[in-house]
């Protein structure tokens, strides 16, 4: 909503005979003035009183050497360009006759110059629709004749046939809303401007005009020029509509100056009567306190009631004639404007749904209520479907069967006869495609019972192989958990008999040396006396190599230690902290805005109190001083409102800046996990290929080495023969020991830091590792086996 007062303009006809004495000042600050010096007659003696300077304020006066295209600039464009935006305009020119109002609203018919409003504010408006493509522009002309307090249309073609007052007359209607409709007053389409100003044209040919002594074409009746203006953006619901009066009004005349008689003076009476009711509208609405505006004394304030203190964003040219006999006219003028000038308007955005649209709408919710209707209460309908409604229906169906989509559903309604129709057409599918099966069969290919009964068996197959297929990997699987868990339970027993032993030892050389050499012969077992190793042997060399202070079992953990040992480890964890710390300062921000916002509207609130406390004791009392005097508290609230605005910017700038920080270590922390990723992956990869090449090494070298009678393939059903070859190891390095038979069940202890260090020094071979028969598994064990050894060199180095 926009309230505003209307804005009244003053124009000065050209004149060649002798003027009164006027100035004009463009210059102040606060508008024009225009100001006229009447001197006083010597013939009505020394005492007399009368005025001699009158002076009246405008938006701007424009004298006798102005032209046509700066009026328009200066008046109509801005309300063309309100009208533009969806507001209602009106423009209407106010003047004794001959002072040039149909001149300024119309325009002279001599010079292409001479144009008025009316064709230049058409130019305008078809200019801006065809410069604005994204939207949709739709106008309509509409021409109103108001004479002898009657309204006629001056776009009605029965005008050149028929005599006036055989034409049908235009009649006011009023809804219960208060809304003025007009009757009978036809609306003309304009696609571009040259149709409307050929209705323009027309409408002015059909115009009451007529000679008196003041103008020589003298309009003797108002008239409005309305265009109505839709605005719609393409595939939008809502359009705006707004449309623009421009009036010429009919001029005033003094029937003791003019002489009237007969048919002129009749006309005089009824022009004068109109616009005395116009002058009785204009001082109801300039007075606070009135309760009844006498709009329906006349048809022209019937017609004008949203100009005048309504929807609507209205402008008054002031035409005045300043030759000396038509002076009092003349401040006459300025007087009635001075009074508009007190009206205010509201003018609205006249934004709206589109009727087509909605009654659309409404039928189809309609049509649904009553298939819903149908389909509870039982009712059959027996009208057939469309033509449309079929194809429609087929559209559906064949994107119902062509999407692979399973959760896809087919809305069809509660109609019984759409809900049939689709099952009729189902079934037409299949039954051509059947058919097509069948002119396969006889054209020499499979019947169709052979090729269901091959796709059930295909199907059947498939479904054998998978269920095969899962079974081996669960097996595959929980030999994989069992080994693991073994591992992990002697791992654990193997550190706690670490832990338990004494720190002193007093044979380590001894104790050494006969480790060493079991180590480099692989024991057998003493009771069988065959060539296989005993399994609690080999688990414990796995437990050898599983040893580790950073590492266990898994891929996971190794990952979790691969990640440790990264050259990126540290800078992740940088950019990790750099990031919560940011993350926190943030929020700390986000509250600061919060406190700084409520801060500002406190102070708000608190500043509009001051000024209504400020403004009620100015009505009560001088109003002049109040507004001069300076109030520090109002003062002093502005000020802390501007600096917490300027506190509220910079945490603002502040935030923006931390949030660029923090989506570029997001970024960061992103890049570095997925290099991470890609290292693991290549690293794993690298050290299962070289377990698998040397596991084949040593199993070549043991079938070529190994005596005879002393080591043979394992078969089957017998446990593997995996000799454990320490490579490298110093004669006086102690490894940890374990209870051997031979030994009595003695039992040979060794410090843990020597354990550590015969550990990092041995090198497994990878026949040594009991392995679950399945090539996949075994890989992934060997490449976590071969990994966590060279983990193992690492550290002990």
């Amino acid at each position: 909503m926009v309230k505003h007062t209307i804005q009244i303009f003053g124009r000065i006809k050209p004149t060649k005979s002798t003027t009164a004495v006027y100035s004009v000042n463009n210059e102040e600050q606060t508008g024009a003035s225009l100001e006229f010096v009447v001197p006083r007659d010597l013939a009505d003696g020394f005492i007399n009183n009368k005025k001699e300077c009158y002076k009246f304020r405008f938006q701007k006066v424009f004298d006798q050497a102005i032209k046509q295209e700066e009026i328009f600039e200066n008046i109509a464009k801005p309300v063309a360009d309100s009208v533009l935006d969806g507001y209602n305009g009106t423009i209407f020119a106010y003047g004794q006759t001959g002072s040039g109002k149909t001149f300024t609203i119309t325009g002279g018919a001599e010079r292409y110059s001479d144009r008025g409003i009316i064709p230049r504010t058409l130019s305008y408006l078809f200019e801006r629709f065809s410069q604005d493509s994204s939207m949709v522009y739709t106008a309509h002309i509409s021409y109103l004749e108001i004479y002898n307090e009657t309204g006629y249309d001056l776009l009605d073609s029965r005008h050149e046939a028929s005599r006036r007052e055989d034409v049908p007359k235009v009649m006011i209607m009023e809804d219960p809303d208060q809304n003025i409709h007009l009757r009978n007053l036809s609306l003309q389409q304009a696609a571009n401007e040259e149709e409307a100003l050929n209705l323009l044209f027309l409408g002015d040919i059909n115009r009451m005009i007529a000679e008196t002594p003041m103008n020589q074409a003298s309009t003797r009746s108002h008239c409005i020029f309305t265009v109505h203006l839709c605005r719609r953006e393409p595939g939008s619901a809502t359009l705006r509509r707004s449309k623009l009066h421009l009036v010429d009004l009919a001029g005033s005349d003094r029937v003791s100056k003019t002489g009237l008689n007969g048919q002129l003076l009749t006309e005089a009476k009824y022009i004068n009567l109109s616009l005395h009711y116009l002058g009785q509208v204009i001082i109801a609405l300039s007075e606070r306190n009135c309760s009844h505006i006498p709009y329906r004394n006349s048809m022209l304030t019937s017609v004008l009631r949203d100009s005048l203190g309504g929807n609507c964003m209205t402008t008054m040219i002031a035409t005045m004639a300043v030759d000396k006999r038509n002076l009092d006219e003349s401040i006459s003028t300025c007087r009635f404007a001075q009074r508009v000038a007190l009206i205010k308007n509201e003018a609205i955005l006249n934004e709206e749904l589109d009727p087509a649209l909605l009654i659309a709408h409404l039928k189809r919710e309609n049509q649904s209520l009553k298939e819903e209707l149908a389909m509870v209460t039982g009712e059959q309908r027996d009208d057939q479907l469309t033509v449309e409604e079929i194809q429609k229906l087929e559209e559906l169906v064949k994107a119902f069967v062509d999407d692979p989509d399973p959760d896809m559903t087919l809305s069809l309604g509660p109609d019984m006869r759409k809900i049939q129709c689709c099952f009729s057409l189902l079934k037409k599918m299949i039954v051509d495609k059947q058919g097509q099966r069948g002119n396969r069969r006889r054209d020499g290919q499979e019947s169709p019972a052979a090729t269901v009964s091959e796709e059930v068996t295909q199907d059947s197959h498939h479904s054998v192989a998978e269920v095969a297929k899962l079974k081996e990997m669960l097996t595959q699987r929980n030999k994989e958990i069992s080994i693991l868990v073994n591992m992990l339970k002697k791992e654990k027993k193997r550190a706690q008999e670490a832990a338990a032993q004494p720190a002193n030892i007093t044979s380590g050389q001894d104790v050494a040396s006969q480790s060493a050499t079991r180590l480099s012969t692989p024991p057998l077992l003493r009771d069988g006396g065959t060539d296989t190793i005993s399994a609690d042997h080999g688990g414990r060399a796995v437990q050898y190599m599983k040893r580790g202070p950073q590492l266990s079992v898994g891929k996971q953990e190794a990952f979790q230690t691969f990640i440790r040992d990264h050259e990126d480890h540290v800078t992740i964890e940088e950019n990790k902290s750099l990031l919560k710390q940011r993350s926190a300062e943030a929020r700390r921000l986000g509250e600061q805005l919060n406190e700084a916002k409520n801060r500002i509207n406190e102070l708000k609130k608190q500043l509009v109190m001051q000024r209504r406390q400020r403004a009620a004791h100015g009505v009560m009392g001088n109003h002049t001083e109040t507004e001069e005097e300076i109030d520090p508290v109002e003062e002093n609230l502005c000020k802390h409102i501007e600096q917490e605005k300027k506190a509220y910017k910079s945490t603002i700038d502040r935030l923006k800046v931390l949030r660029t920080e923090i989506e570029h270590l997001q970024l960061l922390l992103e890049k570095a996990k997925v290099k991470l990723q890609r290292d693991f992956h290549k690293w794993w990869s690298q050290e299962a290929s070289s377990v698998q090449e040397s596991e084949s090494e040593a199993a070549a070298r043991c079938h070529t080495e190994s005596p005879s009678g002393t080591l043979r393939p394992s078969s089957p059903g017998t446990p593997r023969f995996r000799p454990v070859i320490p490579k490298s190891v110093p004669p006086s390095t102690a490894v940890p020991a374990w209870q051997d038979e031979s030994l009595g069940g003695r039992v040979m202890d060794f410090n843990l830091s020597t354990v550590w260090r015969a550990l990092s020094t041995t090198k497994l071979s990878s026949s040594s590792i009991p392995l679950t028969g399945d090539q996949q598994t075994d890989a992934e064990i060997l490449a976590f086996i071969r990994a966590r050894q060279n983990l193992l060199n690492k550290t002990g180095k």
